[in-house]
């Protein structure tokens, strides 16, 4: 882990991005982890929160499980603020608030409490005026895979939410799911919550499947569907073994080109909405 100075202030306001989806194995993490790191390489200043108690995302990015000592459960439960959970990593402009297997049982610890859905929302609101950190242009918090009370305080946090969805036969299923969660934490929580984009992931260009639910999917969701599609790679699959992004483990390989293109189409819906605006 190599030590950062502090960052200069980001241009924008702080956006924060959910990355959700209840099904596991459908590259959540990995779409976290290295999403974080292009848009870090695309001068981005990005914070990732790992709110997964199997803390997959803070070992993919190189953090050690004894250096957390400070995490995402001490921030929920009120213990510390999310300025003190805040790690670098070894990415420029990349920093980390870990998770570690404490957020299992934050449920039940938080299940009394009148703010027990906005606890990170209200963390994340007193960092973007902490004069201690920088602003973040942008926040990525991965939620673990189930609609749990983790995730619904993810998403009455975000800006919006970003699906990474794997080509597999019940995708769309899932998905159905997934928008009537986001939907109902629309109504309750977060007027403003709204679906940035689905990022199809694990396309092999070989199965005939992979390309049947693409197309299954575009039909569905028109437009909230990137353009960008993160194909099957190994070497993405190799990287976390090593605690490092694909963009640091083999920036050439395809998936890493691939992240680096899903960052600049993030960017680029970004500046398109506040144009809009």
């Amino acid at each position: 882990m190599i030590e950062q100075p502090p960052l200069p202030p980001a241009s924008g306001a702080m956006r924060v991005l959910a990355l959700a989806n209840q099904k596991g194995g459908v590259g959540k993490t990995t779409t976290a982890i290295n999403l974080g790191t292009a848009l870090a390489a695309l001068d981005e200043s990005v914070l990732v929160v790992d709110l997964d108690p199997q803390g997959n995302a803070s070992t993919g990015l190189g953090i050690d499980r004894k250096a957390r000592r400070i995490s995402t459960y001490d921030v929920l439960t009120g213990e510390a603020d999310l300025r003190q959970a805040v790690l670098p990593t070894s990415v420029p402009s990349l920093y980390l608030a870990p998770a570690t297997l404490d957020l299992s049982g934050v449920e039940l610890e938080i299940a009394d409490a009148r703010d027990r859905a906005f606890r990170l929302r209200n963390a994340l609101r007193r960092l973007a005026t902490d004069g201690q950190l920088p602003r973040f242009s942008y926040v990525l918090v991965d939620c673990p895979p189930s609609l749990s009370l983790l995730t619904v305080n993810a998403m009455a946090a975000a800006d919006a939410i970003l699906v990474p969805l794997q080509c597999e036969f019940f995708a769309l299923e899932g998905l159905s799911q997934l928008l009537k969660t986001v939907e109902q934490v629309r109504t309750a929580l977060n007027p403003s919550l709204d679906i940035h984009g689905i990022v199809l992931t694990m396309y092999d260009v070989r199965n005939n499947l992979s390309e049947q639910v693409m197309e299954d999917v575009r039909q569905f969701m028109g437009d909230k569907v990137y353009e960008t599609v993160i194909p099957r790679n190994v070497r993405v699959s190799e990287a976390p073994s090593y605690g490092k992004p694909v963009l640091l483990y083999d920036l050439k390989c395809v998936g890493s080109q691939a992240y680096l293109k899903l960052a600049a189409e993030v960017i680029k819906r970004e500046r398109k909405a506040r144009e809009a605006a």
